[in-house]
């Protein structure tokens, strides 16, 4: 709950930079009368919308879970995220039809050199601010301030490429060269809203996050316990910045429920130290099994009935599956 706050409130600042840099990219629009910057700025008005519905994804996110939604509000995220990339493709082809006119129909040009500056600041701003929300939202686990952070920094690739373009218009007087720039990155704008667009879509329909499933199963595997024979069914759901994991441990059968207890206790202070207090754990237990004997570790055993063979180190692949390990 305090991540999802934390995220509301930087989604805050974020949006009061955004307005004022939306203000500057309209002002360098209008000294200017450029297409190229024109694409920017308009652009940059999804930034503005796409903000402001971040914003309202991050507060639902954050408020407390309800009789109607017992896991809580953060899919929406994934709403807002897929809200913001459709609009990044929309205003793409909207920039690429205006590219298009411009080369039938020029129009002069004015105070590039103004217009240089004014963008180049706001590239500047939105580099460095989108590097901090990614961050934020990677730390948090907050698809919103990801999709907002790397949404500045395509802004910021855009800028300079067009930045480039404003001085070789300074340079040559090759009018043409304006339209150009703004296809070009009309195209890298697309690109960066259908990766947006995929992720949501993914999240949305719960797809399976190889990285962040590797990094939780070498995690579980360097802190194994010897009372922890086997881990497996271990699944997981992402609702915004909280993450449902379940699975299934294996430990000795003769273990009574407070020892078993115990062992979830310290599976879950594991996780919850690698990945936070975002985490919901729900762990079923099994008890071992004779063929158990075979995998398991534990050297002090009383009802041991086969030597270990051999440990079976837990994978992606082995640790997903829906039934306990068991060697030939």
């Amino acid at each position: 709950m305090y991540k999802s706050k934390e995220n509301f409130e930087i989604q805050k600042r974020l949006i009061i930079i955004i307005l004022v840099l939306f203000l500057i990219k309209l002002a360098a629009w209008f000294y200017t009368n450029s297409m190229a910057i024109l694409t920017d700025t308009l652009e940059y008005t999804i930034n503005v919308i796409s903000g402001f519905i971040g914003l309202y994804s991050l507060h639902l996110s954050s408020l407390p879970k309800d009789k109607n939604h017992p896991y809580g509000h953060g899919k929406v995220e994934f709403l807002s995220a897929t809200i913001e990339g459709t609009l990044m493709i929309v205003s793409s082809f909207v920039i690429i039809y205006e590219a298009i006119n411009n080369l039938k129909h020029p129009h002069e040009l004015k105070q590039l050199d103004y217009g240089i500056y004014l963008v180049a600041l706001t590239g500047i701003i939105n580099y460095v601010v989108g590097h901090f929300s990614i961050k934020k939202g990677n730390k948090n686990n907050s698809l919103a301030l990801i999709a907002t952070g790397k949404h500045m920094q395509s802004d910021t690739y855009a800028t300079l490429g067009i930045v480039i373009g404003l001085i070789l218009i300074y340079f040559t007087h090759y009018t043409w060269i304006d339209s150009a720039v703004a296809f070009l990155f009309a195209i890298i704008i697309i690109v960066s809203g259908y990766k947006i667009l995929r992720t949501s879509i993914a999240g949305i329909m719960d797809e399976a996050d190889d990285k962040l499933l590797e990094k939780m199963v070498m995690y579980c595997q360097n802190h194994r316990r010897e009372n922890w024979i086997d881990l497996h069914n271990l699944r997981f759901i992402k609702y915004g910045g909280t993450l449902h994991l379940d699975c299934h441990l294996t430990i000795p059968w003769y273990f009574n429920i407070h020892e078993g207890h115990k062992e979830v206790d310290e599976l879950e202070k594991i996780v919850k130290n690698n990945f936070g207090d975002s985490v919901e754990l729900m762990v079923h237990t099994d008890g071992c099994m004779d063929f158990s004997c075979k995998i398991c570790s534990k050297k002090e055993c009383p009802m041991r009935k086969h030597e270990l063979v051999n440990t079976i180190e837990w994978t992606i692949e082995n640790i997903s599956l829906d039934h306990k390990h068991r060697i030939d």
